[in-house]
Formats: C-alpha cells, sequence, structure tokens
C-alpha cells in the first residue's frame, strides 16, 4: 500500500488524531464530521489525511492521492462574493448519489461550509437528515457557529488548533517588538504637538508595514498552496481559496497582536499600574471590535488604523 497521506505534524499523536484514527479502522466514523479550527490550512490536511484513509483500503481496486481520487469530491466557495450556491450543492450531491468507483465508499469535502447562502445549507441539509450510502461528508470551517444550528446538531464536531503558517519571513516578530514599543512610550507621556505628531507618523507606519507582511504572507503561503491543488480546478475556485487563505494568515496576525497587547500589559497590571487597569481591557475590546467588522469588509488596513488610533487614546499619558 501507498504511503499515507500524514497528519499535519502538530497534530501526530493528540487524542482527536486517536480518535479519530480508531474509528475509521473500525469503520465507525460518522457520515458528516464538521472539522473546524482556526487555520483553514490545517484543517485542509485534515480533511485528506481522513479521505486518505477512508478511500484507500485493502478493498480498493485502485489507490489515488485523495485530491486526485475519483471517489473523492471536493465542494469550495465560488464567485467574486466567495459563496456556496443552490446549484453548486446540487452538483455536489448528485456526484455522491452515484455508486463508488474503485474505493469502498466515497467522500466530500466542504471546504469553508460557513459561505454556503441559506438554499445550499437548507439543500445539504436534506442530505445530513438522508445521508448517501457509504459516503463520508466532511465540512470545513473556521466559524462553526456561522452554520444553521440544524446543520451543527448532524455532524460529529472535531476542533483542531491552529498549527499556522509561518510569517517570520515576512518581519512580523519584529513589527510586534516595535508595536510594544511604541505602546511604551505613550505610557511615558505625550506633551507637546511634535511629540503627538511623531506618535501618529509611527501609527500609519505600522499599518503601512502590516499590510506588506500580510501581502508577503500570504503570497509564499498561496505559492505553497497552489502546488496542492487538482490542476483542473476552476480560477474562480482558485480566487475562492487564495481569499480564504488571506483571510485565515490575517486571522493569525491579529491574534498575534492581542496577544502582544496583552504581554504589554501583564507586568503593569502585577505592578499596580491603574492606567494599565483601565487601558488594557478598553485596547482588547477595540481590537475585537475591529476584528469583528472585518466580516463586514472593512479592510484590514482600516481595522487596524481603528485600533492604533484608539490605543492612542487609551495608553497615552499627558
Amino acid at each position: 500500500m501507498a504511503e499515507r497521506v500524514a497528519w499535519p505534524s502538530a497534530l501526530v499523536g493528540t487524542p482527536t488524531v486517536s480518535v479519530i484514527e480508531a474509528a475509521i479502522e473500525r469503520q465507525r466514523l460518522s457520515h458528516s464530521v464538521l472539522l473546524h479550527g482556526g487555520d483553514l490550512s490545517t484543517l485542509t490536511q485534515v480533511a485528506q489525511a481522513i479521505a486518505d484513509r477512508l478511500l484507500n483500503t485493502a478493498e480498493s481496486s485502485a489507490h489515488f492521492a485523495p485530491d486526485q481520487h475519483p471517489d473523492c469530491f471536493a465542494l469550495r466557495p465560488t464567485g467574486k462574493a466567495r459563496m456556496i450556491t443552490a446549484e453548486n450543492t446540487r452538483d455536489l450531491i448528485g456526484k455522491v448519489q452515484v455508486s463508488a468507483n474503485v474505493a469502498p465508499r466515497k467522500v466530500a469535502i466542504v471546504h469553508e461550509c460557513d459561505r454556503m447562502n441559506l438554499p445550499a445549507a437548507n439543500i445539504f441539509l436534506k442530505t445530513l437528515e438522508e445521508p448517501p450510502a457509504n459516503t463520508t461528508l466532511l465540512l470545513l470551517t473556521t466559524r462553526p457557529y456561522a452554520l444553521l444550528p440544524t446543520i451543527r446538531s448532524r455532524v460529529l464536531l472535531f476542533r483542531f488548533p491552529a498549527t499556522g503558517v509561518t510569517i517570520e519571513h515576512a518581519g512580523f516578530p519584529a513589527w510586534l517588538a516595535d508595536y510594544q514599543d511604541w505602546l511604551g512610550r505613550l505610557v511615558e507621556g505625550v506633551s507637546g504637538k511634535r511629540e503627538v505628531a511623531d506618535h501618529i507618523f509611527t501609527l500609519y507606519s505600522l499599518v503601512a508595514r502590516f499590510d506588506a507582511i500580510l501581502d508577503a504572507a500570504t503570497s509564499e503561503a498561496w505559492k505553497l498552496e497552489k502546488e496542492k491543488l487538482p490542476p483542473d480546478l476552476e480560477s474562480d475556485e482558485q480566487v475562492a481559496i487564495e481569499t480564504g487563505l488571506a483571510n485565515g494568515i490575517r486571522q493569525g496576525l491579529f491574534a498575534d497582536l492581542e496577544h502582544a497587547t496583552r504581554a504589554f500589559a501583564v507586568p503593569r497590571l502585577r505592578a499596580g499600574d491603574e492606567a494599565a487597569r483601565t487601558a488594557h481591557p478598553a485596547a482588547i475590546a477595540a481590537l475585537e471590535h475591529n476584528v469583528g467588522l472585518l466580516r463586514l469588509n472593512l479592510n484590514q488596513a482600516a481595522a487596524l488604523e481603528n485600533f492604533l488610533l484608539s490605543s492612542l487614546r487609551l495608553w497615552a499619558r499627558r
């Protein structure tokens, strides 16, 4: 038998992976599984590993990589709106209704399943209620609570921590250090127009560098991701995958920004700094608010600018 598709290295031997492997070996894995976590790339790797173990068995008449397997089907958001439509959902369901070609069962992987529009979600719900024989449906999402509750209630959930995209090459650790240094200068006191202007200049420099870091990280990650995609993937599907990848990296950058803010505040809180006691929760709330606005199509530059302007007001001592 060909070598198995590997689990993400950070997940090898974890209880979740062990449970899934045991369920597959006993042929007891649920027909509908929701894989969720903070990183779509990690979820895709997990789905590929599961599909490989379900499809390439001793009973299979031929073995293929999951993304080339005739009994493995993928559904992804498409178009400028990056939605999964009713038409695309019906097409997937039609494929899994047909008997398997070379494997004992079929697998369907729904990428970013939270991007289903309401008609698509309702169509898919009927499939969950009456699943096709010998078929496993793998749903991937970073936003499980954006799904219909009726869908969530009919699937087996597994959560996976983000194994992360390497972004050190793009200079983000240095960016975080400069951000914390800027906060440090704010708490030392701001007086006079020249100092205010200097802090604002630093703020907009941080915004510009953040955009450059995100672009560089996305470009490198997309270059690696493209090598794994099927050669016949439509261009609009490729755009949707690249956008989803960029959103995942952006989410990771903002999560690291929150950690850096907490790391800056903790020593001051322990020292009994009352100003930090007020500024810290307000800054975190401002960050969460602006990250939330990203889901409403506010771009990351505007979200970061809003957060840093709030930070300027919250941390500066006069």
